[in-house]
This record gives structure tokens, sequence and C-alpha cells, in this order.
């Protein structure tokens, strides 16, 4: 194993999106989008999350600035979905932590 930490950059880049992850509403729309594999209007997300309309575009906002979600507009609406190329390089905190090879950023 090597005993040289996890590059700096690399680092910030993780810890925010464990951080954007440390929210039981955003680890519920993070999942709803992944399973529902379609993007999704606000409203739609709102139903299922149980959470109001504001609190829900407030967690997307936070979701789509480190990347997790991504917001198509059709009109005056604002269509998310997972985006699967972030999901596929996010890295377990255990494999962070314990210094095991992580997946390669897009």
């Amino acid at each position: 194993m090597n005993d040289v930490p996890l590059d700096r950059g690399a680092a910030v880049e993780y810890a925010s999106w464990f951080k954007a992850l440390a929210d039981a509403t955003r680890v519920q729309i993070v999942t709803l989008l992944a399973r529902a594999q379609r993007p999704m209007t606000v409203g739609e997300v709102v139903d299922a999350v149980e959470v109001g309309q504001s609190t829900v575009s407030t967690h997307l906002k936070v979701l789509a600035e480190v990347g997790f979600v991504l917001v198509e507009r059709r009109g005056t609406a604002s269509w998310y979905r997972i985006n699967q190329e972030c999901v596929e390089c996010f890295p377990t905190a255990a494999d962070v932590v314990m210094g095991r090879p992580v997946p390669v950023t897009p």
C-alpha cells in the first residue's frame, strides 16, 4: 500500500461530493433519479420525497453544483436527471479513506 495521502485536489473534489450527500433528502433525490433512469421535474421529485418544493429545488441545486445531477431546460420547466458519468467515477468513502484504488474522475 502507498503511504502517500490522496492529492489535495482529489481530496477536495471527493469531500465536496461526500458533503453533497451528507443530507438524507439529497440521498433520497439521488437514489430516486438513479433508479428512475429518466429526467424528472421538480414536482415529481417533491411528490416522491415528500418535502416542499423550495427545499427540493435547493437540494437539486446543490446536487447539480457537484455534478451528481444534470439539468435540462424545456421551455419554462426544468428536468433533472442523474449524471451517470459522475456516478460511475464516485468512489466509496472506504476506498478514499483506506487508500484503495478509486475510479478515475472524468
